[in-house]
């Protein structure tokens, strides 16, 4: 029985929803993260705090919501030559990818979290990847993910389910979801304590939460919470 859960949990509004999305289904959740030599590495701030509000809002959750745990994947960071990675202007690449993807980068985390369920009893990996609202990543695509699930399975020698519950979503639709799984409470806990800036950025706030306001992952969360807030007033 798929009862139990380990959530991508990066400290960003995607893997929040997700958490909290894991926390309405499972009877046991787990998260890990990966400190990668992410230039955003304030993400792994984000974590701890968003992870001791909830324990603190939600008693019902926090009844549920088990380890956590941190992975050092600094060879990742090593080997990759990003603007995730590196002090470098964000662009797009020949290839048509902006030079914010970092290769094997889904694909080592599920493996990682896929080892660590083995270990832990966990049936269920949830990641908050998505192909509608994203930068092209071709390891956020449904059939990448979907392949995954197949080898991990065979590798492992057990049934694996990886839940992708925003892939079809945009990033409005990812806010309403917060709504409706938390209310305003997680909305605000999204906007005032997660972290999306690629470059890191916590001292410029907006209506959206903190961050640049012009790397690619502000646009979209920016535009998404605009988005949001009109389809509200327009039912208000």
């Amino acid at each position: 029985m798929h009862d139990k859960a380990l959530v991508l949990f990066s400290g960003g509004q995607d893997s929040t929803t997700c958490l909290a999305w894991a926390l309405q289904r499972y009877a046991q959740v787990e998260t890990i993260g990966f400190d990668y030599g992410q230039r955003h590495a304030v993400e792994l701030e984000c974590r701890k705090t968003v992870l001791e509000a909830l324990r603190a809002g939600r008693p019902d959750w926090a009844e549920r919501l088990g380890e956590d745990h941190m992975l050092d994947l600094g060879v990742l960071g090593r080997l990759s030559d990003t603007a995730l990675t590196r002090d470098a202007s964000i662009a797009f690449e020949r290839n048509g990818l902006p030079n914010t993807f970092v290769p094997g980068r889904n694909l080592l985390f599920f493996t990682f979290a896929a080892a660590l369920a083995y270990r832990r009893g966990l049936s269920v990996l949830v990641g908050g990847m998505c192909e509608t609202d994203y930068s092209g990543y071709p390891d956020c695509r449904d059939n990448t993910l979907k392949s995954l699930q197949v080898s991990l399975s065979l590798g492992m020698d057990m049934p694996l389910v990886v839940e992708t519950p925003l892939m079809w979503l945009d990033k409005a639709a990812t806010w309403r979801l917060a709504e409706q799984i938390g209310g305003r409470l997680l909305v605000e806990l999204i906007k005032e304590s997660t972290h999306t800036c690629y470059l890191g950025e916590r001292r410029q706030r907006h209506p959206w939460g903190y961050g640049c306001g012009a790397c690619p992952a502000c646009e979209l969360r920016a535009k998404g919470y605009a988005n949001y807030m009109s389809a509200q007033a327009a039912t208000d």
